[in-house]
């Protein structure tokens, strides 16, 4: 079987190494903290994953080299923010040709990058590939069938990659489609912000489904603007992550939303959640990448307007009803 080093050991990470060395990889997870090292080193668990057992097999560590060395495949599940310093930390001991696995969905505000391009600046020896879609990690480590999809640059390493992660509970597809996948997955953070806020208010399911419906054929207007594929945004890495996290309480985009919504600030929110929430990052990249490909995005701009200008949540809705007439389909005519 593969051998594998995680890089991170937050849910997501932890999440997929106990399903990879249940399936008989030899794992190792790296941290760059020495504390969560050694906390989950002894207790072998994961304070936001209660029924997930870290077996004895997976290895732990802070050493970087450790991590890296002679591994088949590489996950790099760090938090978006942290995704180019890690990167250029891995540097020394990546090899030409070796497959690294993004698992982080964000965007890098700066640079307007999507996490692979990010890696690949920093690793051009790499083989950079992709997994994402509808996944949360607290159901992933429960063993609850879940669908992803892996994307990469060859057939050959889709197909890797599908097969070092699939098994009986955890499905993959294969995908070409790299960009589109990565924009799905970050984009739809943001959305989900706004769903969240549209809960925090009180508001019903019809709220929640025109969000969904609209946030969608935004993802996939800017998606497709910038050489995504349609056929993406209406799959798992589009309109299936995008549902799950608009509706569930395990998206902490979503429950920071609802903070939101209740009256909270956007810092009082996050620190609320206790952890990374990916759609806070990307919602300037998300609204500057917007402007550069020329395209509406008016819920992720009402987004924008919460989180950064102090706009009221009931105000952005507000706005968002009392828009201009618009026809739903523009490609079908009278």
């Amino acid at each position: 079987m593969a051998s594998i080093g995680v890089i991170g050991s937050g849910t997501w990470g932890t999440a997929l190494a106990v399903l990879l060395a249940e399936k008989g990889c030899s794992v190792t997870i790296w941290s760059a903290i020495h504390e969560e090292v050694v906390s989950l080193t002894e207790s072998r668990r994961h304070p936001n994953l209660p029924e997930a057992v870290i077996s004895d097999k997976i290895g732990i560590t802070e050493d970087m080299e450790e991590a890296m060395k002679e591994k088949d495949l590489l996950v790099m599940a760090v938090p978006s923010i942290y995704v180019r310093q890690t990167a250029a930390r891995m540097r020394p001991w990546c090899r030409q040709g070796q497959i690294v696995v993004n698992v982080a969905k964000g965007i890098e505000e700066d640079s307007l990058r999507t996490l692979s391009q990010v890696i690949e600046d920093e690793l051009p020896m790499a083989d950079v590939a992709v997994l994402s879609g509808p996944s949360h990690a607290e159901e992933v480590s429960r063993g609850l069938p879940t669908t992803c999809v892996a994307g990469a640059h060859s057939r050959e390493t889709a197909e890797f990659v599908q097969d070092v992660f699939m098994n009986q509970v955890f499905r993959v597809y294969s995908s070409p489609d790299i960009l589109g996948i990565e924009l799905g997955a970050a984009l739809k953070n943001v959305i989900a912000l706004a769903a969240g806020i549209a809960d925090g208010l009180g508001y019903g399911d019809n709220t929640k489904a025109a969000l969904i419906t609209r946030g969608i054929a935004e993802i996939a207007r800017l998606g497709t603007a910038m050489g995504g594929a349609f056929q993406t945004f209406c799959g798992l890495t589009g309109i299936g992550d995008l549902i799950v996290t608009c509706a569930s309480m395990h998206s902490r985009n979503r429950r920071a939303g609802i903070l939101i919504g209740q009256g909270k600030t956007m810092e009082e929110a996050m620190e609320e959640v206790h952890m990374v929430v990916e759609g806070v990052y990307s919602a300037k990249a998300a609204l500057a990448l917007g402007k550069k490909y020329h395209q509406s995005l008016p819920i992720i701009e009402q987004v924008n307007q919460v989180l950064f200008e102090g706009k009221s949540p009931k105000e952005a809705v507000n706005d968002l009803m009392l828009r201009d007439k618009r026809v739903e389909i523009q490609d079908v005519f009278w």
